[in-house]
């Protein structure tokens, strides 16, 4: 376990960081991999319908993540005061709420999958791909829970390495996975998805023995696990619109997928070109993922503490990060675009790309230009919005995914009609900038209102945060 409430937060932030980051690109690898292997062995028609599932699969697993963060910036608070007791409870309840939610989700899900993908007016040839692979990921909603409690657990005290090394292994069996359930057993396509279920499941099975054997503060009693609706209110009030959050901006990425679904026959292989392309953006993303972690645990431990002039210089730090993240994620989609675009795409396997390759690739280069140009807009996001949850403020951060859900149909049902495909790679940038504006003035408007000058030393001095069900 580690104290972020004491050191320089460069280091801290960094050291927390980077951890996080190489988890989160050997997860972006293994996704790759079920990818490419999809793309090259059963065909650019089910690269495309698996790729085009992203929104939705972000509609109920970024809930997951969503709230199991949530739940990870409570127990931060608790670690960061010093309440071990309060911590152990806010853990037993955490996995309580979890396995509730799981069989809610996918009670949910599962039926919902086809309707959906229906509205969203996915394309007749790409239907029954993303219907499939959907049907298996949402069966395996258990596994997702599973991991991201685990890792949040594990980060919220302080340990960003453990979880990596679980990622690590995940993402080795997953690739193993994929070559036997694709091709050794003829899987294809529904291969991938249980690829992917299976080693998450094993993952987080592995997260939790670890935890529980490594860190005795950690393990719950059956006493932990006894329901307290005020302790449950108060991690549901955090984790909650945390989860709301992350589906609201999926809500506003299936616009996107929507409006660009619709643009398919007047520009043959735009959503071929834009799975790829989301590909290689998702890859250059991470570090602003991985900031955005190491702010939530500390800046919540720092809130616990009540050391809130730590947190102000940490949300420096973050920035400054975030601008190099920024520079740093341009110039790899600007290099390896049109080499990572060629990887993806398989000519043989579809007459469309026989016949509009160069366009094809064209299109996923200008996404991937406007998009990466627009990059310090979301490292703003991440360094603010996590911010403000490790505050204990989740429901305040909720409403920057309004903000970006109003960006993102402004640009489905306006730009897109007016621009086409060029607005739509504008689509992101202007979801970003409405939930920067937003953002950085919540933040102001708290930080200004939590400044309290000491009677004795002028220093500003700040109380823990109370409690969150009395918010």
């Amino acid at each position: 376990m580690k104290d972020l409430t004491k050191g320089n937060p460069f280091k801290l932030i960094l050291l927390f960081a980077l951890p996080v980051f190489l988890g989160c690109i050997f997860q972006q690898l293994y996704n790759m991999t079920d990818t490419f292997i999809v793309g090259h062995t059963v065909g650019a028609d089910a690269l495309t319908g698996v790729g085009s599932t992203g929104a939705v699969t972000f509609l109920v697993l970024g809930f997951v993540n969503g709230v199991t963060t949530g739940f990870g910036v409570k127990i931060s608070q608790c670690y960061g005061a010093g309440d071990g007791e309060g911590m152990r409870r806010a853990i037993g309840l955490s996995l309580v709420l979890g396995g509730g939610l799981t069989v809610l989700l996918t009670a949910v899900a599962v039926p919902c999958t086809g309707p959906l993908l229906r509205l969203m007016g996915t394309p007749a040839q790409y239907f029954e791909y993303a219907r499939s692979y959907l049907l298996v990921i949402f069966s395996g909603i258990v596994s997702s829970m599973l991991y991201n409690l685990g890792a949040n657990i594990l980060r919220a005290v302080g340990d960003s390495k453990t979880p990596l090394f679980f990622l690590v292994a995940a993402a080795l069996l997953n690739v193993g996975l994929d070559f036997a359930f694709i091709l050794g057993c003829k899987l294809h396509y529904h291969g991938a998805a249980l690829a992917t279920v299976v080693s998450q499941l094993l993952s987080g099975l592995a997260c939790f023995i670890y935890m529980f054997k490594r860190y005795p503060a950690l393990r719950v009693s059956r006493a932990d696990l006894k329901w307290d609706f005020r302790l449950a209110w108060g991690l549901l009030a955090v984790g909650l619109p945390m989860a709301l959050q992350f589906s609201i901006t999926a809500i506003g990425s299936i616009f996107q997928q929507t409006a660009l679904n619709g643009l398919d026959s007047a520009y043959p292989g735009a959503v071929t070109a834009y799975v790829a392309a989301s590909k290689i953006d998702a890859f250059a993303t991470q570090t602003f993922v991985a900031v955005g972690a190491a702010m939530a645990t500390y800046v919540g431990q720092n809130t616990g503490a009540g050391e809130f002039g730590r947190v102000k210089r940490g949300i420096l730090v973050g920035m400054v990060y975030s601008a190099a993240s920024a520079v740093l994620g341009f110039a790899f989609c600007y290099g390896l675009c049109n080499p990572l675009m060629r990887l993806f795409l398989k000519t043989e396997t579809s007459e469309t790309l026989q016949l509009y390759f160069d366009d094809v690739l064209g299109y996923g280069k200008q996404f991937l230009l406007v998009q990466s140009g627009c990059y310090l807009l979301l490292g703003v996001i991440y360094v603010f919005r996590n911010a403000l949850q490790g505050m204990g403020k989740s429901g305040v951060a909720m409403f920057a995914g309004v903000t970006e859900l109003a960006g993102r149909a402004l640009t489905a049902f306006v730009f897109v009609r007016i621009w086409e495909y060029t607005g739509f790679c504008f689509s992101n940038a202007v979801a970003w900038l409405f939930a920067d504006l937003f953002l950085v003035s919540v933040f102001l408007i708290v930080t200004h209102r939590r400044r309290k000058p000491s009677s004795s030393s002028g220093r500003t001095v700040v109380p823990a945060s109370p409690p969150p069900a009395a918010r």
